[in-house]
């Protein structure tokens, strides 16, 4: 069993719920396709893929999709457009599984790697800080000693902004106010995890695009400092997007991974959109694993990316 516990009932209905707007929006869209015709031919493969498309799918990942539903089509001679909506769920999950974005029941924590560092990146007002607030009290749920480290020391609001999440969780933070050094900031935060044998870090980072040569930097000085006093960190770098944005995510997750190694990603704020056909998107064009998805306001609703509860709350 995975750290975060079961895919309860509960979480199956806010996962429901947070993906509803892209259901309807993907539905409605389908239905039209499909509408007056009863066999899958190229004029509705036309118009899936525009539905696709238009559903932040992503131009790549979409031509993908279609390629392997035309190969269902040739090999079964005849389809049904009413099934198409099974066909749409059981390649979409087979890309997902191509992509290393696991189930929900395999997110658990390497015993030997203590503490476990996990490195936060992602530009400002993606909900990179409340994403680690939401991380750390369930870390803590599930029974794990958290630390915080608060390194996105460009901007006062962000250290002001974990400490509130640090006090709301009660979580100890490290922390040296705004325009200290970063990679001292990690350094001390490794350091005092050692020392009281935290399970867990989660690592705070400046979000600045805009000077990419800057944060490169940064982010390498960053990993070469914790590498020092834990060998192996940051286990994990997971990138933050703001699902919502749609296309806007793919760019950032370009920019960022040209920047610095990512090796898992979040999606936030799904629920507040019909845009949350972008997790299928990133997750095929950057081949790196989504492991949390935002699908409410509330602590629990950072869940653990489910791929086959997510096609299915998608397509069901």
């Amino acid at each position: 069993m995975g750290i975060f516990g079961l895919f309860s009932k509960e979480k199956k209905e806010k996962l429901d719920s947070g993906l509803s707007k892209t259901k309807d929006s993907i539905f409605s869209k389908l239905a039209k396709t499909v509408v007056g015709k009863s066999k899958v031919d190229d004029d509705v493969l036309d118009d899936l893929e525009e539905v696709l498309i238009t559903s932040d799918v992503g131009v790549d990942t979409t031509l993908k999709i279609i390629e392997r539903i035309e190969e269902r089509v040739s090999k079964d001679k005849y389809l049904g457009t009413d099934q198409l909506n099974s066909l749409l769920r059981e390649e979409i999950a087979a890309l997902l599984e191509e992509n290393n974005s696991s189930d929900n029941a395999g997110y658990s924590l390497p015993e030997e790697k203590k503490p476990y560092v996990m490195m936060i990146v992602g530009v400002n007002g993606v909900g990179k800080t409340t994403t680690i607030g939401k991380l750390a009290h369930q870390f803590k749920n599930s029974g794990k000693s958290v630390m915080l480290g608060a390194s996105d020391t460009f901007r006062a609001a962000a250290v002001d902004q974990l400490k509130i999440w640090a006090g709301r969780v009660d979580v100890p933070i490290v922390e040296q106010g705004m325009n200290a050094d970063p990679a001292s900031v990690a350094f001390d935060t490794l350091q005092s995890a050692k020392s009281k044998g935290s399970d867990v870090v989660l690592i705070d980072t400046a979000g600045r695009l805009h000077n990419k040569s800057h944060l490169m930097e940064e982010l390498t000085k960053i990993k070469r400092v914790m590498d020092k006093v834990v060998p192996g960190a940051p286990h994990e770098v997971l990138l933050v997007l703001d699902g919502s944005t749609g296309q806007n995510a793919f760019e950032q997750a370009k920019q960022f991974t040209l920047a610095t190694e990512i090796t898992s990603l979040a999606l936030t704020k799904l629920d507040g959109s019909a845009k949350g056909g972008v997790v299928i998107g990133i997750s095929d064009q950057f081949k790196i694993p989504v492991r949390f998805i935002g699908v409410g306001e509330g602590m629990e609703d950072l869940q653990v990316f489910d791929r086959r509860e997510f096609v299915d709350s998608l397509f069901n």
